[in-house]
């Protein structure tokens, strides 16, 4: 079995072994099916860097930059892309789960449609529909749709189920009942809000980008940059305050996390004034730690000739690293073994299309297995280009210089999400319909 999404929307994204990158969950859902991430599973990857554009990563490598309308041209070519995708998958294994985007009965987007009905239709493929009962609304959600589908597109969607419902689920035995009348089909289950489960978030609409409001880290800031990137990056730190605007209050520790668009939200800090409270919480003796593009800001200067992932050309940093950095038109995509210069061994990836300028007798944030050194540490000021080192206990107690416990891996929630599932699907609905 392996996972597919013909096309996603997420500045999230993780390494394939073979070279690329995919949406961060779909890197998920492989890993719970103990497949190594692979591009064919997110063949169209849509990180947006701008109000209306968007960097176009195809099958794992970076394609160019485009605005919504000049994307929607391009259909028959991207169709062609998601087709062979696919096709190489279903020739892999004897299952491919495919997720859609969104609703299934967006009237405007069916014309260019890839990744629900349109694609589908096209495979002929049987669709499962599945509401969110605690967005409200749900009985208007499911028979809507049901009535806005074609009658080829009806055909294919067998049934439906409700997901994330609250309490007593008896309370909605006749709520079903007058959908399965409504639509004619029929429920595979009403699954219960799983509280326990704490996934990676898909990407940065997330509410709170996977943090909460537990005291034990709240001397922590996490910058909230508009294009942020790569939120998972903040496993460890969910009791962290999110900060978008200075506040009166001192921390310990400011996170500046990745971006996709470093220029602007670099611009967007001085516009809002963070830049300056990120500043004088530095001077106050705040750590200030760079990831990614956070860690490009706190260089003194970032420039874009070739505009990748701005217009604007070049921007004077923060000026708390001495480096300066040019954004060029190759992607680094790597998964690496590190260690910090204390001896902490710890594994991470790369995802950036910056190259940095760092003094030579710098002291690094770490050393990789090959030898070449990332980042850079002076003083209460830390950068480095390694996504993943954060979410390592150890590698984070060091840079705040206290314990942090680490949280449970990631295969015991895929366990606990399949249990959770078969605890409460239709069994022998979901084989007939399905399999």
């Amino acid at each position: 079995m392996a996972p597919f999404k013909a096309q996603n929307m997420s500045n999230n994204s993780y390494p394939c072994a073979v070279g690329g990158e995919i949406g961060r969950a779909q890197a998920a859902q492989a890993e719970a099916c103990f497949l190594d991430p692979h591009p064919d599973m997110n063949p169209i990857l849509l990180k947006p860097n701008s109000e209306s554009g968007f960097q176009v990563v195809l099958n794992g490598r970076v394609s160019g930059t485009v605005t919504a309308a000049n994307y929607t041209q391009q259909f028959p070519f991207l169709w062609e892309q998601v087709y062979g995708a696919y096709r190489r998958l279903a020739a892999r294994f004897e299952y491919v789960v495919i997720e859609g985007a969104g609703s299934i009965a967006e009237l405007n987007l069916k014309r260019t449609d890839l990744v629900n009905m349109g694609l589908a239709t096209r495979l002929n493929v049987p669709v499962l529909l599945v509401a969110d009962i605690e967005k409200g609304g749900v009985f208007a959600s499911v028979a809507g749709t049901f009535s806005l589908l074609e009658p080829g597109e009806g055909a294919l969607v067998r049934g439906f189920a409700i997901n994330r419902f609250h309490g007593d689920r008896s309370l909605f035995a006749e709520g079903v009942k007058i959908l399965e009348a409504r639509t004619g089909r029929p429920c595979l289950g009403v699954f219960p809000y799983a509280d326990g489960l704490v996934l990676d978030p898909e990407d940065s609409v997330s509410p709170g980008f996977g943090l909460d409001c537990q005291e034990a880290l709240s001397d922590v800031a996490v910058i909230a940059f508009p294009h942020i990137s790569n939120t998972s990056d903040f496993r460890l730190l969910r009791g962290a305050r999110r900060v978008d605007r200075p506040v009166d209050a001192c921390f310990t520790c400011v996170l500046l996390p990745g971006t996709k668009n470093t220029i602007g939200d670099l611009r967007w800090l001085r516009e809002t004034g963070l830049a300056d409270w990120i500043l004088e919480q530095h001077r106050l003796g705040a750590i200030v730690i760079g990831v990614c593009g956070g860690y490009q800001m706190l260089g003194r200067s970032v420039a874009d000739p070739s505009a990748v992932e701005s217009s604007l050309g070049e921007i004077r940093g923060l000026g708390l690293l001495p480096v300066e950095t040019v954004l060029a038109t190759e992607k680094i995509t790597r998964k690496v073994r590190a260690e910090t210069p204390s001896g902490v061994r710890f594994e991470a990836y790369e995802i950036h299309m910056g190259l940095t300028r760092r003094p030579g007798k710098a002291l690094p944030f770490a050393k990789l297995s090959d030898g070449t050194e990332d980042g850079l540490r002076t003083g209460n000021c830390i950068g480095t280009y390694l996504h993943g080192a954060l979410e390592d206990a150890a590698v984070l107690s060091e840079l705040l210089g206290r314990r942090v416990d680490p949280v449970p891996g990631r295969g015991p929630m895929y366990e606990a999400l399949a249990d959770w599932f078969e605890s409460n699907v239709d069994e022998k609905r979901f084989v007939d319909l399905y399999l």
